[in-house]
């Protein structure tokens, strides 16, 4: 699937907004941000369109306006979703998502000089940074510590990164209704895999004998390979450019097999998630599939439930157990050790340990 912008009045293709598109293709973007990138563009141009600005060279507080038009305007209501009093708004986040995608489609425009340098200027403005990530390298004299930041973005609050415990896990695996489910939730609890890798997967990929020599593979033990995919027909693309496998578990091999038996009549599918219970049966469970599955998960054990969250437990898990945060790196698909960080957090237990042990040391003196 392509997705291309058009004029709202005429309908005709927009040219540079297509080029844009065009040009996330060809850096192996997925199709799922070439669609939300296609809706930010379309935004920010019928915005232009409505207060009669011309997109190719809005000015300073054209864009703070718009900035502040997308957190103050209600959204369209949802369908058969319409009560009193009910309106919904973009929160900051959502603005500063936006702000950066329109930030990208003016530089690009730019480049191929149908923007002025001087509206791609606005976008950015010099920044000290007081505070460095780790191992970001200040130069000598700390030169580099002045950047580059975006001009047009809301102060946020980081919302952290929420996991589940062992228990919750084995709560959601319990609940589910179908083998599949069950082996989709314990797979991504497993070995941290993205929802883009798991609904990505070939039958190929699942090597879950003691040794799969048979197939030429001289990886030992159960495994699970993840690939990156350009033409799956769920449009499920893996975000790492790397092949790597993953280890897996007994449990999870005892899981994949349940699952077997219950696709019998999707089995000359290549592809490992089938829908089962909605036509067309044996297509690729799709990613709205998977969300679906998920909400429903969350109204029945009564409490948050989203796949991504079930990665973010692997990872914790593993480096609190003391796993070395290189192997969890390669098991994560991470290209850089920074991105490492958000995993390691301090739980309620862990904090109140580090207290009771200096309540105890002063007992000793």
């Amino acid at each position: 699937m392509r997705w291309v912008v058009a004029d709202a009045g005429s309908f005709d293709l927009h040219t540079e907004a297509a080029a844009f598109l065009a040009s996330l293709r060809a850096r192996g973007c997925s199709p799922n941000t070439e669609r939300v990138y296609a809706g930010r563009v379309a935004l920010y141009l019928s915005y232009c369109r409505t207060w009669g600005l011309d997109w190719r060279s809005p000015g300073f507080l054209d864009l703070a306006g718009l900035q502040r038009w997308l957190v103050e305007t209600p959204l369209p209501p949802r369908a058969g979703r319409v009560r009193p009093g009910s309106a919904r708004y973009r929160s900051q986040s959502t603005a500063n998502a936006v702000m950066t995608v329109v930030g990208e489609f003016l530089r690009f425009v730019a480049v191929h000089g149908w923007v002025r340098a001087e509206t791609t200027a606005l976008l950015s403005q010099p920044k000290l940074l007081r505070f460095t990530p780790p191992g970001f390298d200040t130069g000598e004299s700390g030169q580099r510590r002045q950047v580059e930041a975006a001009a047009f973005r809301f102060k946020v609050t980081e919302p952290g990164y929420e996991d589940l415990s062992d228990e919750q896990i084995r709560r959601m695996i319990a609940a589910a209704p179908s083998a599949r489910d069950r082996f989709l939730i314990a797979l991504l609890a497993c070995t941290g895999l993205r929802i883009g890798e798991a609904l990505g997967l070939h039958r190929g990929d699942m090597h879950l004998l003691a040794s799969s020599r048979v197939v030429g593979c001289g990886v030992e033990g159960p495994h699970v390979h993840v690939r990156r995919r350009m033409d799956n027909p769920n449009r499920a693309l893996a975000k790492s450019r790397h092949h790597r496998f993953v280890p897996v578990t007994a449990d999870l091999v005892a899981l994949y097999t349940d699952y077997q038996y219950e696709r019998d009549e999707a089995a000359e599918s290549e592809m490992v998630f089938v829908n089962l219970f909605r036509a067309p049966l044996g297509r690729a469970m799709s990613y709205p599939n998977a969300k679906e599955m998920f909400d429903r998960l969350a109204r029945t054990v009564d409490h948050a439930c989203r796949p991504h969250m079930l990665r973010h437990s692997a990872a914790t898990r593993w480096l609190r157990d003391g796993v070395d945060r290189d192997v969890v790196q390669r098991l994560l698909g991470h290209a850089s050790p920074l991105s490492m960080e958000r995993y390691r957090h301090v739980d309620d237990a862990e904090a109140r340990a580090a207290v009771e042990r200096v309540g105890s040391l002063k007992e000793r003196r």
